[in-house]
């Protein structure tokens, strides 16, 4: 049977039988003319088993490489069967140098049971965030009850700089929206009370709901939006600008620099902005029980000593620390996940913001047990 012969304008190799021999240099020069050539042979050759014979190339570099693993996928698109071979022991080191990376294999179309994805997704965010905000939890109360015995490593005024803008400038809104509820809670209640007669104890539900339960849930609420935010935006973009790793590089802590203080300004200005909250809330619901239900703030204020417990109180205040807590630490703990640019950080605070409306309302659950 007689061989076929090929010649190609760049004579970069030659056909003999189904035999391609690569011939001299293949460099970046003359790589577009020899996919060309042999795109051309692969066309017009007629068969079905091909290969490559390197044993005549003398030199080779990263084009020239990345063209020879392009061959096999060039020839399957005309039914070809390509195989390379004899290539000598520097070639062979260039080609495994300059491999192409290989693409990830197609995943399995069959579908997964429902446990073994709940599995998967719980084993995720177990990993993902339940173990990293407890680490972060632990980091925060070690700094926080370390720096209360060491004055030296803190910031000078930033204590005070944290406690007026988490706290005194949250006061008007936070006080307005207490007086509100306080007024909307008498409100609703009056209707029915006034069907049984028992006008008077509008007094016993609006001061127990606002000091126990409204107070420091409304003030949490009104804080994690407001401050949360802040907390979780700051931190994200001195992450995204490096600020971060600037910290660490003179030796700070970025916890103890950025986060600490805002502990400190957040515990010690929450528990006030609850009781003024309440207050307003108890002013609200007096003005409703007045327009009402007829009775005057006389009586409603005389009626409180009755009706208001220390137990009361103290359940208000012991909630609102514990609030504090979770607003800081929750925008703290997505400000540092961070990973995006603006877009990352928009995201990292309307999630921090979400998560600490949500911890803050399971957590008043689960002290409104405790303390029932």
């Amino acid at each position: 049977m007689r061989k076929k012969k090929w010649t190609n304008k760049s004579n970069h190799f030659t056909l003999d039988g189904n035999v391609v021999r690569l011939k001299k240099n293949l460099t970046i020069h003359n790589t577009a003319e020899f996919l060309n050539d042999i795109e051309l042979l692969f066309r017009k050759s007629g068969e079905s088993d091909l290969s490559v014979d390197l044993s005549g190339l003398d030199n080779i570099d990263s084009a020239g490489a990345l063209a020879i693993h392009r061959l096999p996928e060039n020839a399957g698109r005309y039914n070809i069967s390509l195989k390379i071979e004899n290539a000598g022991k520097d070639i062979e080191n260039k080609l495994s140098l300059f491999s192409p990376v290989k693409q990830k294999t197609e995943q399995s179309h069959t579908k997964e049971g429902i446990l073994y994805l709940l599995g998967d997704r719980a084993g995720h965010f177990l990993a993902e965030y339940v173990a990293s905000f407890f680490y972060l939890v632990s980091d925060i109360l070690f700094w926080s009850v370390r720096d209360l015995f060491n004055r030296k490593q803190r910031r000078k005024g930033e204590f005070v700089n944290q406690a007026i803008s988490i706290g005194v400038n949250a006061l008007p809104i936070v006080m307005a929206m207490a007086f509100i509820i306080g007024l909307v809670l008498a409100l609703q209640s009056s209707s029915q009370l006034r069907n049984f007669g028992a006008n008077v104890y509008i007094v016993d539900l609006t001061v127990i709901a606002m000091m126990a339960e409204m107070g420091p849930l409304i003030t949490a609420i009104m804080v994690a939006g407001r401050s949360g935010s802040s907390i979780a935006a700051e931190i994200a973009t001195m992450k995204v600008t490096s600020e971060i790793d600037a910290l660490r590089t003179m030796g700070l802590n970025p916890v103890r620099f950025v986060v600490i203080p805002k502990i400190y300004g957040s515990l010690v200005t929450l528990p006030f902005l609850t009781i003024l909250a309440s207050v307003a809330g108890i002013f609200g619901g007096a003005v409703a029980a007045n327009l009402y239900l007829d009775i005057t703030p006389e009586i409603f204020f005389n009626r409180m000593p009755e009706a208001l417990y220390q137990k009361d109180i103290l359940t208000g205040i012991i909630k609102s620390i514990a609030f504090a807590f979770i607003i800081v630490i929750t925008g703290a703990f997505f400000g540092f996940r961070v990973k995006e640019g603006a877009e990352g950080v928009g995201r990292s605070t309307t999630s921090a913001v979400v998560a600490a409306i949500t911890l803050v309302i399971i957590a008043d659950l689960i002290l409104g047990l405790i303390f029932y």
